[in-house]
Protein backbone atom coordinates (compact mmCIF):
# COMPACT_ATOMS: atom_id res chain seq x y z
CA UNK A 1 0.00 0.00 0.00
CA UNK A 2 3.19 2.40 0.81
CA UNK A 3 4.57 2.15 -2.84
CA UNK A 4 1.20 2.31 -4.65
CA UNK A 5 0.50 6.03 -2.38
CA UNK A 6 3.42 7.12 -3.30
CA UNK A 7 2.27 6.98 -6.71
CA UNK A 8 -0.59 8.03 -6.30
CA UNK A 9 0.53 11.36 -4.67
CA UNK A 10 3.72 12.09 -7.29
CA UNK A 11 0.36 12.08 -9.72
CA UNK A 12 -1.29 14.13 -8.50
CA UNK A 13 0.89 16.42 -7.69
CA UNK A 14 2.86 16.76 -11.23
CA UNK A 15 1.49 19.87 -12.76
CA UNK A 16 -0.03 18.33 -16.25
CA UNK A 17 -2.83 19.79 -17.21
CA UNK A 18 -3.93 19.16 -21.50
CA UNK A 19 -1.15 19.62 -23.77
CA UNK A 20 0.89 19.94 -21.22
CA UNK A 21 1.09 16.17 -19.56
CA UNK A 22 5.48 16.33 -19.51
CA UNK A 23 5.24 16.29 -15.57
CA UNK A 24 2.44 13.24 -15.75
CA UNK A 25 4.65 11.59 -17.82
CA UNK A 26 7.81 11.62 -15.85
CA UNK A 27 6.15 10.37 -12.83
CA UNK A 28 4.28 7.39 -14.60
CA UNK A 29 7.42 6.62 -16.03
CA UNK A 30 9.03 6.67 -12.54
CA UNK A 31 6.54 3.94 -11.09
CA UNK A 32 6.24 1.84 -14.58
CA UNK A 33 6.15 -1.80 -13.71
CA UNK A 34 10.11 -3.22 -15.12
CA UNK A 35 8.39 -5.99 -17.56
CA UNK A 36 7.45 -3.11 -19.85
CA UNK A 37 8.75 -1.44 -22.65
CA UNK A 38 7.84 2.13 -22.76
CA UNK A 39 6.67 4.41 -26.03
CA UNK A 40 5.56 7.91 -26.02
CA UNK A 41 4.36 9.83 -29.25
CA UNK A 42 4.21 13.42 -30.22
CA UNK A 43 1.08 13.78 -27.87
CA UNK A 44 2.99 12.64 -25.40
CA UNK A 45 0.87 9.85 -25.42
CA UNK A 46 2.60 6.86 -23.16
CA UNK A 47 2.51 3.87 -24.21
CA UNK A 48 3.11 0.37 -21.69
CA UNK A 49 3.71 -2.81 -23.81
CA UNK A 50 4.37 -5.79 -21.40
CA UNK A 51 7.64 -7.89 -22.30
CA UNK A 52 5.60 -11.05 -21.98
CA UNK A 53 3.24 -10.42 -25.05
CA UNK A 54 3.35 -12.94 -27.58
CA UNK A 55 1.90 -10.84 -30.23
CA UNK A 56 0.16 -14.11 -31.47
CA UNK A 57 -2.75 -13.02 -28.66
CA UNK A 58 -5.69 -10.60 -28.87
CA UNK A 59 -4.59 -7.13 -27.17
CA UNK A 60 -6.50 -5.60 -24.30
CA UNK A 61 -5.64 -2.25 -23.45
CA UNK A 62 -5.33 -0.22 -20.34
CA UNK A 63 -6.41 2.99 -20.79
CA UNK A 64 -5.94 6.19 -18.88
CA UNK A 65 -5.75 9.69 -19.52
CA UNK A 66 -2.80 11.69 -17.68
CA UNK A 67 -3.91 15.00 -18.59
CA UNK A 68 -6.35 17.26 -15.35
CA UNK A 69 -8.38 20.35 -16.14
CA UNK A 70 -5.97 23.69 -15.86
CA UNK A 71 -6.00 27.10 -17.19
CA UNK A 72 -3.75 29.03 -19.73
CA UNK A 73 -2.33 32.39 -19.82
CA UNK A 74 -4.70 34.41 -22.95
CA UNK A 75 -2.91 37.86 -22.21
CA UNK A 76 -1.42 40.22 -19.82
CA UNK A 77 -3.17 43.08 -18.94
CA UNK A 78 -1.58 47.09 -18.56
CA UNK A 79 -1.82 46.44 -15.29
CA UNK A 80 0.16 43.09 -14.45
CA UNK A 81 -2.66 40.93 -13.92
CA UNK A 82 -3.23 37.83 -15.99
CA UNK A 83 -6.45 36.98 -18.41
CA UNK A 84 -6.74 33.13 -18.77
CA UNK A 85 -9.06 30.80 -20.43
CA UNK A 86 -9.92 27.19 -19.45
CA UNK A 87 -8.36 23.65 -20.42
CA UNK A 88 -11.21 21.53 -20.21
CA UNK A 89 -14.92 22.22 -18.02
CA UNK A 90 -14.58 23.68 -15.19
CA UNK A 91 -17.09 24.18 -11.37
CA UNK A 92 -16.40 28.02 -12.45
CA UNK A 93 -17.90 28.48 -8.68
CA UNK A 94 -14.70 26.88 -7.75
CA UNK A 95 -12.34 29.61 -8.98
CA UNK A 96 -12.64 33.14 -7.34
CA UNK A 97 -9.93 33.17 -4.26
CA UNK A 98 -8.17 29.82 -5.27
CA UNK A 99 -4.48 29.51 -5.58
CA UNK A 100 -2.61 28.64 -8.72
CA UNK A 101 0.80 28.44 -9.83
CA UNK A 102 1.95 29.93 -13.44
CA UNK A 103 4.65 28.73 -15.83
CA UNK A 104 6.88 31.06 -16.70
CA UNK A 105 9.23 31.43 -19.93
CA UNK A 106 11.96 30.18 -17.12
CA UNK A 107 9.90 27.17 -16.55
CA UNK A 108 9.26 27.99 -12.83
CA UNK A 109 6.01 27.97 -11.46
CA UNK A 110 5.16 31.18 -9.73
CA UNK A 111 2.23 31.44 -7.20
CA UNK A 112 -0.99 33.55 -8.44
CA UNK A 113 -4.45 33.86 -6.59
CA UNK A 114 -7.63 33.86 -9.32
CA UNK A 115 -8.78 37.18 -8.37
CA UNK A 116 -12.43 38.60 -8.48
CA UNK A 117 -13.92 42.65 -8.07
CA UNK A 118 -13.77 42.85 -4.25
CA UNK A 119 -17.25 42.90 -2.63
CA UNK A 120 -16.41 46.48 -2.01
CA UNK A 121 -16.95 47.51 -5.34
CA UNK A 122 -19.72 45.94 -6.21
CA UNK A 123 -23.03 47.15 -7.56
CA UNK A 124 -25.63 45.75 -5.71
CA UNK A 125 -26.40 43.52 -8.98
CA UNK A 126 -23.24 42.13 -9.06
CA UNK A 127 -23.16 40.30 -5.34
CA UNK A 128 -26.05 38.74 -6.31
CA UNK A 129 -24.66 36.53 -9.38
CA UNK A 130 -21.50 34.39 -10.08
CA UNK A 131 -18.47 36.14 -12.08
CA UNK A 132 -18.32 35.59 -15.23
CA UNK A 133 -15.01 33.48 -16.88
CA UNK A 134 -14.02 36.56 -18.49
CA UNK A 135 -13.92 38.78 -15.75
CA UNK A 136 -11.26 36.93 -13.80
CA UNK A 137 -8.11 37.32 -13.79
CA UNK A 138 -4.42 35.86 -12.38
CA UNK A 139 -2.85 37.90 -10.16
CA UNK A 140 0.89 36.99 -9.04
CA UNK A 141 1.44 41.00 -7.87
CA UNK A 142 2.93 41.92 -10.76
CA UNK A 143 2.59 45.84 -11.14
CA UNK A 144 2.53 46.21 -14.58
CA UNK A 145 2.78 44.74 -18.18
CA UNK A 146 6.13 45.09 -18.29
CA UNK A 147 6.76 44.10 -14.51
CA UNK A 148 4.73 40.78 -15.42
CA UNK A 149 6.57 39.88 -18.66
CA UNK A 150 10.21 40.87 -17.18
CA UNK A 151 10.62 40.26 -13.87
CA UNK A 152 8.55 37.30 -13.41
CA UNK A 153 8.71 35.59 -17.18
CA UNK A 154 5.30 35.45 -17.85
CA UNK A 155 4.16 35.56 -21.56
CA UNK A 156 0.71 34.08 -23.37
CA UNK A 157 -0.06 30.59 -23.67
CA UNK A 158 1.27 29.04 -20.72
CA UNK A 159 -0.11 26.04 -18.60
CA UNK A 160 -1.79 27.47 -15.19
CA UNK A 161 -2.94 24.76 -12.57
CA UNK A 162 -4.16 24.56 -9.02
CA UNK A 163 -1.46 25.24 -6.20
CA UNK A 164 -2.73 21.78 -4.11
CA UNK A 165 -0.59 19.20 -2.74
CA UNK A 166 -1.41 15.57 -2.04
CA UNK A 167 -2.39 15.06 1.33
CA UNK A 168 -3.19 11.17 3.46
CA UNK A 169 -5.13 10.79 6.31
CA UNK A 170 -4.35 7.10 7.08
CA UNK A 171 -6.86 6.57 10.31
CA UNK A 172 -9.68 7.65 8.43
CA UNK A 173 -9.20 6.78 4.39
CA UNK A 174 -9.08 10.17 3.31
CA UNK A 175 -7.14 11.01 0.02
CA UNK A 176 -6.88 14.93 -0.67
CA UNK A 177 -5.36 16.56 -3.73
CA UNK A 178 -5.53 17.92 -7.22
CA UNK A 179 -6.03 15.80 -10.74
CA UNK A 180 -7.60 12.64 -9.38
CA UNK A 181 -9.49 13.14 -12.61
CA UNK A 182 -7.83 10.91 -14.34
CA UNK A 183 -4.36 10.57 -12.21
CA UNK A 184 -5.86 8.11 -10.12
CA UNK A 185 -7.26 6.07 -12.53
CA UNK A 186 -3.48 6.17 -13.77
CA UNK A 187 -2.32 4.80 -10.83
CA UNK A 188 -4.66 2.13 -11.11
CA UNK A 189 -3.94 1.23 -14.49
CA UNK A 190 -0.13 1.33 -13.43
CA UNK A 191 -0.93 -0.52 -10.72
CA UNK A 192 -2.70 -3.29 -12.48
CA UNK A 193 0.37 -3.55 -15.12
CA UNK A 194 2.75 -4.33 -12.14
CA UNK A 195 0.47 -7.30 -10.23
CA UNK A 196 0.30 -8.80 -13.75
CA UNK A 197 3.74 -7.93 -15.64
CA UNK A 198 5.08 -12.00 -15.01
CA UNK A 199 1.46 -13.78 -15.50
CA UNK A 200 0.21 -16.19 -17.86
CA UNK A 201 -2.25 -14.24 -19.78
CA UNK A 202 -4.45 -14.95 -22.87
CA UNK A 203 -3.92 -11.96 -23.65
CA UNK A 204 -1.63 -9.24 -24.61
CA UNK A 205 -1.18 -6.19 -22.17
CA UNK A 206 -1.04 -2.65 -23.68
CA UNK A 207 -1.24 0.54 -20.91
CA UNK A 208 -1.79 3.93 -22.58
CA UNK A 209 -1.65 7.10 -20.36
CA UNK A 210 -3.75 9.64 -22.91
CA UNK A 211 -3.41 13.17 -23.18
CA UNK A 212 -5.59 15.47 -23.73
CA UNK A 213 -8.96 14.19 -22.81
CA UNK A 214 -10.19 17.11 -20.76
CA UNK A 215 -10.16 19.10 -24.39
CA UNK A 216 -11.69 16.50 -26.42
CA UNK A 217 -10.60 12.91 -25.97
CA UNK A 218 -7.58 13.88 -28.67
CA UNK A 219 -4.57 11.56 -27.61
CA UNK A 220 -6.80 8.53 -27.23
CA UNK A 221 -7.66 8.67 -31.13
CA UNK A 222 -4.18 8.80 -31.72
CA UNK A 223 -3.17 5.86 -28.72
CA UNK A 224 -6.49 3.49 -30.35
CA UNK A 225 -5.11 3.64 -33.91
CA UNK A 226 -1.56 2.45 -33.06
CA UNK A 227 -2.40 -0.05 -30.31
CA UNK A 228 -5.20 -1.77 -32.18
CA UNK A 229 -6.82 -3.31 -29.02
CA UNK A 230 -9.80 -6.24 -29.59
CA UNK A 231 -10.65 -5.01 -25.81
CA UNK A 232 -10.00 -2.27 -23.72
CA UNK A 233 -10.64 -1.09 -19.99
CA UNK A 234 -10.67 3.02 -19.40
CA UNK A 235 -10.05 3.55 -15.90
CA UNK A 236 -11.62 6.75 -14.42
CA UNK A 237 -11.56 9.53 -12.19
CA UNK A 238 -15.57 9.60 -11.47
CA UNK A 239 -17.22 12.09 -9.85
CA UNK A 240 -18.89 10.98 -6.46
CA UNK A 241 -22.33 11.80 -6.34
CA UNK A 242 -22.89 10.87 -2.54
CA UNK A 243 -22.53 14.44 -1.36
CA UNK A 244 -25.78 15.97 -2.89
CA UNK A 245 -27.97 13.14 -4.09
CA UNK A 246 -31.08 11.72 -2.99
CA UNK A 247 -30.11 8.46 -1.33
CA UNK A 248 -32.06 6.36 -3.85
CA UNK A 249 -30.42 8.13 -6.55
CA UNK A 250 -26.90 7.78 -5.40
CA UNK A 251 -24.13 5.76 -7.24
CA UNK A 252 -21.28 6.18 -7.00
CA UNK A 253 -19.94 7.11 -2.94
CA UNK A 254 -16.99 6.91 -1.45
CA UNK A 255 -15.87 3.77 0.15
CA UNK A 256 -18.20 1.56 -1.70
CA UNK A 257 -15.94 0.44 -4.50
CA UNK A 258 -15.64 1.64 -8.69
CA UNK A 259 -18.19 2.63 -10.65
CA UNK A 260 -19.04 0.80 -13.99
CA UNK A 261 -20.88 2.93 -15.70
CA UNK A 262 -23.86 1.59 -18.47
CA UNK A 263 -23.97 4.98 -20.20
CA UNK A 264 -23.44 8.82 -19.87
CA UNK A 265 -24.03 11.09 -23.37
CA UNK A 266 -20.61 10.22 -25.30
CA UNK A 267 -21.23 6.55 -24.92
CA UNK A 268 -23.04 3.12 -24.17
CA UNK A 269 -20.39 1.07 -22.91
CA UNK A 270 -20.92 -3.33 -24.13
CA UNK A 271 -23.59 -3.48 -22.39
CA UNK A 272 -22.25 -7.94 -22.36
CA UNK A 273 -18.66 -6.67 -21.43
CA UNK A 274 -20.44 -4.82 -18.65
CA UNK A 275 -22.75 -7.21 -17.21
CA UNK A 276 -19.75 -9.80 -17.61
CA UNK A 277 -17.64 -7.86 -15.30
CA UNK A 278 -20.27 -6.56 -12.66
CA UNK A 279 -21.25 -10.65 -12.69
CA UNK A 280 -17.37 -11.15 -11.95
CA UNK A 281 -17.18 -8.45 -9.11
CA UNK A 282 -20.13 -10.27 -7.45
CA UNK A 283 -18.17 -13.93 -7.78
CA UNK A 284 -14.86 -12.55 -6.78
CA UNK A 285 -16.56 -9.95 -4.07
CA UNK A 286 -14.99 -7.10 -5.21
CA UNK A 287 -17.28 -4.14 -4.46
CA UNK A 288 -18.62 -2.66 -7.19
CA UNK A 289 -21.11 0.26 -8.17
CA UNK A 290 -22.71 0.58 -11.37
CA UNK A 291 -24.85 3.99 -12.65
CA UNK A 292 -26.44 5.65 -15.66
CA UNK A 293 -25.28 8.82 -16.17
CA UNK A 294 -27.03 11.71 -17.58
CA UNK A 295 -23.75 13.49 -17.86
CA UNK A 296 -20.35 13.09 -18.50
CA UNK A 297 -18.20 11.70 -21.15
CA UNK A 298 -14.36 9.62 -21.50
CA UNK A 299 -12.25 8.05 -23.61
CA UNK A 300 -14.04 4.61 -23.42
CA UNK A 301 -16.81 6.47 -26.45
CA UNK A 302 -13.74 6.91 -28.74
CA UNK A 303 -12.58 3.60 -28.22
CA UNK A 304 -15.75 2.32 -28.65
CA UNK A 305 -15.88 3.25 -31.91
CA UNK A 306 -12.87 2.85 -33.34
CA UNK A 307 -11.11 0.81 -36.12
CA UNK A 308 -13.86 -2.19 -36.03
CA UNK A 309 -15.61 -1.54 -32.61
CA UNK A 310 -14.10 -2.55 -29.53
CA UNK A 311 -15.71 -3.47 -26.19
CA UNK A 312 -14.89 -1.40 -23.67
CA UNK A 313 -16.33 -0.63 -19.94
CA UNK A 314 -15.57 2.26 -17.67
CA UNK A 315 -14.15 1.26 -14.43
CA UNK A 316 -13.98 4.48 -12.26
CA UNK A 317 -12.27 5.64 -9.20
CA UNK A 318 -15.12 7.63 -7.01
CA UNK A 319 -13.76 10.86 -6.39
CA UNK A 320 -16.03 14.32 -5.35
CA UNK A 321 -15.54 17.82 -6.42
CA UNK A 322 -13.57 16.16 -9.68
CA UNK A 323 -13.17 19.39 -11.79
CA UNK A 324 -12.59 21.76 -8.93
CA UNK A 325 -9.01 22.50 -7.63
CA UNK A 326 -9.51 19.47 -4.83
CA UNK A 327 -10.64 15.97 -5.08
CA UNK A 328 -11.50 13.72 -2.25
CA UNK A 329 -11.28 10.18 -2.81
CA UNK A 330 -10.81 6.94 -0.78
CA UNK A 331 -7.79 4.08 -1.33
CA UNK A 332 -10.14 1.39 -0.25
CA UNK A 333 -12.17 2.61 -3.69
CA UNK A 334 -8.48 2.41 -5.31
CA UNK A 335 -7.71 -1.07 -4.36
CA UNK A 336 -10.93 -2.19 -5.33
CA UNK A 337 -10.72 -1.08 -9.04
CA UNK A 338 -7.44 -2.91 -9.23
CA UNK A 339 -8.20 -6.05 -8.06
CA UNK A 340 -11.59 -5.88 -10.66
CA UNK A 341 -9.11 -5.18 -13.08
CA UNK A 342 -6.55 -7.98 -12.51
CA UNK A 343 -9.44 -10.16 -12.17
CA UNK A 344 -11.12 -9.14 -15.18
CA UNK A 345 -7.79 -9.57 -17.42
CA UNK A 346 -6.81 -12.79 -15.93
CA UNK A 347 -10.10 -14.52 -17.21
CA UNK A 348 -9.99 -12.80 -20.58
CA UNK A 349 -9.69 -14.63 -23.53
CA UNK A 350 -10.45 -14.49 -27.62
CA UNK A 351 -13.59 -16.94 -26.83
CA UNK A 352 -14.72 -14.49 -24.19
CA UNK A 353 -14.45 -11.59 -26.44
CA UNK A 354 -15.81 -12.71 -29.29
CA UNK A 355 -18.94 -13.31 -27.36
CA UNK A 356 -19.25 -9.74 -26.45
Amino acid sequence: MKEALKMIEALSNAKAPSGFEDQAVAAARAYAPGEYRLEEDCLRNLYLYRNANTGDKPVFLLDAHGDEVGFMVHSIKPNGTLRFVTLGGWNLSALPSSRVLVRNKWGEFIPGVIAAKPVHFMTAEERTRLPSLSSLVIDIGATSYDEAVNAFGIRIGEPVVSDVEFRYDDKRDVMIGKGFDCRIGCAAMLETLRRLEKEDLKVDLVGLMSAQEEVGERGIRVGVNRVKPKIAICFEGCPADDTFTEPYAIQTALKKGPMLRFMDVSVICSPRYQRYVLDLAEEKQIPVQASVREGGGNNGAIINTALDGIPVVVIGVPVRYIHSHYGIASYYDFEATVNLAVEVIRSMSQEIIDSF
